[in-house]
């Protein structure tokens, strides 16, 4: 049973950090023009307005995406300057991020938006000088002052476990594999994934959490030159201090990951107020959702599906519970396989563990 809650636990957790859902893959597609950088594709959403999906090398690591680099990305150029929504896992990341948006223009990066306090969204943070105003929730900076987010969760088994998870990954399915175009395939990625985890722990030692200078309470509007941002705080939901950005000129939202085109990770929500703060999130006029996760997706019903999908995590968790099972077994035998048309990285019985346990915290904490 331990063997069985670990590979439960370990694919969802890998799932989470690497893999964008394939309703996600199927919608990013050929919709938008590319520009192509050294480290970062960029999807030209609109005019300015890009969304950054990191590469290593140029090649494409399991489902497109280079998860050392972290969360996907936006760029909006303005008439004088650049807004970077997100700065990824750490400083060399955002280093990397800097120097592609070149490709985009010569205007300076003068401000960042942080839509969580989470790791693979803040640890390029320290790069940038007091001449950048880096922006979020209130909540954000009393996160990274007080939590120890370099010795707790999301970080600590996403960084300690995964790089050697893909690694162990790719060398079983190449022992596996007879047919000699996909063996050389797996090959190739075992090499650059190797490559990868030795930058990568190269990397993280010189991650220094920094906190955003600049924050707000519900809602703050920026006015670069003739475009208007806005940064909202809708409610909880995936941590205690989610950002949306809001482009309403443009009807585009960058929603961090309060919500993804696949399913989230949830170590850190509040349950209840997440689903009232998805139903604020569809109130907003928009058209395109550039998620922190995932691809660019235009239907607001996967809204409603990720709500469905954490109704009945929490039904069936309190079922579980009631019935005197712990957290990390309630992780292994929750059955979410009905969601798997609207969210297909869903391959079976299971749930990621770190997010059982935090349902079994919150309801906890809810009886205090």
């Amino acid at each position: 049973m331990k063997s069985r809650k670990f590979a439960l636990g370990f694919c969802a957790s890998l799932a989470w950090l690497l893999c964008a859902c394939l309703a996600g893959r199927a919608q990013q597609s050929s919709l938008y023009p590319v520009v192509q950088g050294k480290n970062y594709k960029f999807q030209k959403i609109a005019g300015g307005i890009y969304y950054a999906t990191a590469e290593f090398n140029g090649t494409a690591f399991p489902f497109g995406s280079n998860p050392f680099f972290g969360a996907n990305l936006v760029v909006v150029v303005n008439d004088n300057d650049v807004l970077i929504v997100d700065t990824g896992t750490s400083p060399a990341a955002a280093r990397a991020f800097v120097a592609d948006i070149k490709l985009l223009t010569d205007k300076p990066v003068r401000t960042v938006v942080n839509t969580h306090w989470h790791y693979d969204h803040t640890d390029g943070n320290s790069i940038f000088g007091p001449e950048v105003q880096i922006i979020a929730h209130e909540y954000v900076r009393q996160a990274i002052e007080k939590f120890d987010i370099l010795h707790n969760e999301p970080f600590r088994s996403s960084t300690r476990n995964a790089p050697q998870a893909m690694i162990d990954r790719f060398t079983k399915q190449i022992a596996v594999e007879k047919d000699p175009g996909r063996k050389a395939a797996l090959e190739k990625k075992l090499a650059d994934t190797e490559a990868a985890t030795k930058e990568f722990v190269r990397d993280i030692k010189e991650i220094k959490p920094t906190p955003p200078n600049v924050t707000y309470t519900d809602k703050l509007v920026l006015h670069r030159g003739g475009r208007e941002i806005d940064l909202l705080f809708l409610g909880r939901g995936h941590t205690g201090g989610d950002t949306v950005v809001f482009l309403p000129k443009e009807h585009i939202v960058c929603t961090g990951d309060l919500m993804e085109s696949r399913i989230a990770f949830m170590g850190s929500a509040y349950f209840d107020e997440w689903l009232k703060t998805l139903d604020a999130l569809k109130r907003l006029d928009f058209t395109v959702d550039l998620p922190g996760h995932g691809a660019p997706f235009t239907n607001k019903g996967l809204i409603t599906a990720f709500q469905s999908y954490l109704s009945d995590v929490l039904a069936q968790v309190a079922k579980l519970r009631a019935q005197g099972i712990s957290a990390d077994e309630a992780a292994s035998q929750v059955d979410l396989t009905a969601h798997a048309k609207d969210f297909p990285d869903i391959e079976g019985v299971g749930a990621e563990v770190r997010g059982i346990r935090r349902v079994y915290a919150w309801m906890d904490e809810r009886r205090k």
